[in-house]
């Protein structure tokens, strides 16, 4: 698509201008999608490879190779795959609605593909899906949100990590995140995701600063190299990791969250998307993402694995004693500043999900008012429709953390994971139906930079 002459297509035409700068653009989606995901896990995932790497690996625990092979994994599970997962049908949904004039909804692109049999109410069925898969998705997201935050407070605060204790967190992200909502995309959203981009820079700064800076960029060059090399039999689970209990506990759990994510949230990616060409869309959805997970997994990543070996296993005894949510908070412990720091990690890793909530719960709107045009979410009936579904998403994630912990977290990543598996598999024939057939309709479009209402049905094509 990048190198194809479909990357020098507009999204909404020749005319079309952009509702954002390429920095708010940047900023949206890398908040938008894994943000929360890389502040609970980036210090936590590799005290598990470490310290128990899988048989396959052929490493020993807390080894050299174990430390290799922990950010390794980061590299697979937190860059250009999961962007790579949110950006196709995010193109699709783009080109589809903005180009072709189809409905704002996950049944508009699919229309490409299987015609008038996408539409009515088998799209009210596709639209479903795409709903349930994504509060299954964001629940889980927001349990690690949660459980972050609540750890956060344990340590800054002395506030006991409890039930009642996440229920508060997850009734202020919900109020908060409906303030932000009623603000707007170009308000709400903008100001958020931008406090938190330049949040991020700023902790992952310190980090590599004050840490062991030789002995992570050390890591993370020989871990980029295996990561690289191995990519394709990884990806494609080659050999014994296959059949692997690791495998299902990592890999699949990871690539089921993404999967469950992205077909609502490709909506919302590929509306703010307007006026950019195909090939901008692919560096800031997918390249600049991806490299910017590379980035921070190597501090974070390599920080933790280093300060771990540093002092005998701090870092694996917090894991132990309270849980993955403690181990971020552990690192600071053994950088300056550290209850600043901890401080400032909670407000991002609160901010960081209430980011999340307002942009998916403006698709989910759309999509439950059928509304043609994703700008027009305004009135009580919108406002109702956002409040239910963060209710209710922060309802499914209080229950299941609450219950279960990190496992009621992977079992709503693989429930959500299902059905998104196979929208995400339609999306791509429809991105190949429109590279073969539809290119020179989506060449010549010179739709106005407002969304356009959709042709009649009638005029689909088998």
């Amino acid at each position: 698509m990048f190198f194809s002459p479909l990357g020098r297509v507009r999204i909404g035409g020749p005319n079309a201008k952009p509702i954002l700068s390429r920095w708010n653009w940047f900023a949206i989606t890398l908040c938008t999608t894994i943000a929360i995901g890389i502040l609970f896990w980036g210090a936590a995932e590799p005290m598990f490879h470490v310290n128990k790497p899988p048989a396959f690996a052929g490493v020993d625990a807390r080894s050299d190779g174990a430390a290799r092979f922990a950010l390794s994994s980061m590299f697979m599970h937190w860059t250009i795959t999961p962007y790579a997962i949110y950006t196709v049908p995010a193109l699709a949904f783009a080109l589809a609605h903005y180009n072709l004039g189809r409905p704002y909804s996950l049944s508009g692109p699919l229309s490409i593909l299987f015609g008038r049999a996408a539409l009515g109410k088998a799209g009210d069925v596709i639209d479903a899906v795409g709903l349930y898969a994504l509060v299954a998705g964001v629940a889980a997201s927001l349990g690690v949100g949660v459980m972050t935050v609540a750890g956060g407070l344990e340590l800054a605060a002395g506030i006991t990590d409890s039930a009642i204790l996440r229920f508060t967190i997850v009734v202020a992200i919900v109020l908060i995140f409906v303030v932000s909502s009623i603000s707007g995309i170009r308000r709400g959203i903008k100001l958020l995701s931008d406090f938190n981009i330049k949040f991020f820079f700023v902790l992952a700064i310190f980090v590599f600063a004050a840490g062991p800076t030789g002995e992570i960029l050390k890591l993370g060059a020989v871990s980029l190299v295996d990561f690289v090399v191995n990519f394709v039999p990884t990806s494609l689970a080659f050999g014994p990791r296959a059949g692997d209990q690791w495998t299902r506990d990592w890999t699949v759990f990871y690539f089921a969250n993404w999967l469950a994510w992205a077909p609502i949230t490709a909506m919302f990616l590929g509306r703010i998307s307007i006026g950019y060409t195909v090939r901008e869309f692919l560096l800031f959805n997918l390249a600049g993402p991806a490299a910017f997970g590379a980035l921070w997994m190597t501090i974070f990543g390599g920080a933790a694995i280093e300060i771990d070996a540093q002092t005998g296993g701090a870092l694996t005894a917090a894991l132990n004693d309270k849980g993955p949510e403690s181990v971020i908070y552990t690192l600071f412990e053994a950088l300056p500043l550290a209850g600043l720091v901890a401080v400032a990690f909670v407000i991002l890793t609160f901010v960081s999900f209430v980011t999340a909530m307002d942009s998916n719960t403006h698709s989910i709107t759309g999509v439950c008012l059928k509304q043609n045009a994703p700008g027009g979410q305004h009135g009580h009936t919108a406002l109702a429709l956002k409040i239910f579904w963060g209710a209710l998403m922060g309802a499914v994630a209080w229950v299941m953390t609450s219950t279960t912990g990190i496992d009621g977290v992977r079992m709503l990543s693989n429930l959500g994971g299902l059905p998104g598996l196979f929208i995400l598999i339609a999306m791509g024939g429809v991105i190949i139906r429109m590279r073969l057939r539809w290119f020179d309709e989506i060449k010549a479009a010179s739709q106005p930079a407002h969304i356009p209402e959709p042709p009649s049905t009638s005029s689909e094509s088998p």
